[in-house]
């Protein structure tokens, strides 16, 4: 990825969650979503490859290209799929910017939580379309936090949650972007998109996905900002811990958690 900082980091802790996640949600995010036999298929911002393995898996014939500006992130998206024993994925260091292939040379392009990381988000679609062939689809999946909602009810969590959509927004992204996928692909230029929300739901009778999501994935996402959102004076230490523990209790026996994904489809 380029043109915005990665507000989450490169941590060791960062790349389990984005595979906890990946995990967590892969029925949810990739139901429907297969390639046939020889398709050419691109997905762009891989990084460390959470969710390469489960497209990989998902679409055994087809050929996927998986780029990301980090060559770090790559090394530990190879060794994943490799550890997956997939071998249908090629990795290549690119910049979603200026990606390195000809005019419409792929079937489809697969992209999940990358625009929201993207300062210009409009260039990254204008040149994902570039490199797909006409009648060729674009998948994209993306989060909003703003859709985060719970029981027991706590503007402390709030307050929390508002801190990484403003560390984010800082940094020139927007973890708000799920609600913007429809005015952005039509202005881009694709056809026929189709937006579809995916809420996750996660109660005490879901002890998979509150573990997995809810603590795993959203309120580890969350506390992984501390540092910057004390060091920028976005909160108090006490409104931080306060907010925090509130995240936590949502996934006590009796607590409740929602958030809502957002996938669209659409063509060249």
């Amino acid at each position: 990825m380029t043109g915005v900082d990665y507000v989450h980091g490169y941590s060791g802790r960062e790349a389990e969650r984005l595979t906890d996640q990946a995990d967590t949600l892969a029925a949810l995010l990739h139901d429907g979503v297969a390639f046939a036999a020889g398709d050419s298929v691109l997905e762009p911002g891989c990084g460390v490859g959470s969710q390469t393995v489960h497209l990989a898996a998902r679409s055994p014939r087809a050929r996927i290209v998986s780029v990301d500006i980090s060559e770090t992130s790559l090394a530990e998206a190879r060794r994943s799929v490799a550890d997956a024993g997939l071998t249908n994925v090629t990795f290549r260091q690119a910049d979603i910017h200026c990606l390195p292939f000809e005019d419409q040379s792929f079937d489809h392009v697969f992209v999940c939580f990358l625009l929201e990381h993207l300062a210009e988000p409009a260039l990254g679609l204008a040149e994902l379309r570039r490199v797909l062939r006409p009648g060729g689809s674009i998948t994209v999946v993306e989060g909003d936090h703003g859709s985060a909602y719970f029981h027991p009810d706590s503007e402390a969590a709030r307050r929390a949650i508002g801190c990484l959509v403003e560390l984010q927004a800082r940094v020139g992204g927007d973890s708000l972007i799920g609600r913007r996928l429809y005015p952005l692909l039509s202005a881009a230029g694709f056809r026929g998109v189709r937006v579809e929300p995916r809420m996750v739901y996660a109660d005490g009778s879901l002890p998979q996905l509150v573990e997995g999501f809810t603590l795993r994935t959203f309120t580890a996402m969350v506390e992984g900002v501390r540092a910057e959102a004390l060091g920028q004076c976005l909160i108090s230490e006490t409104e931080w811990e306060r907010g925090v523990a509130a995240l936590h209790r949502t996934a006590e026996r009796d607590g409740v958690f929602c958030y809502t994904f957002f996938r669209a489809v659409a063509s060249r």
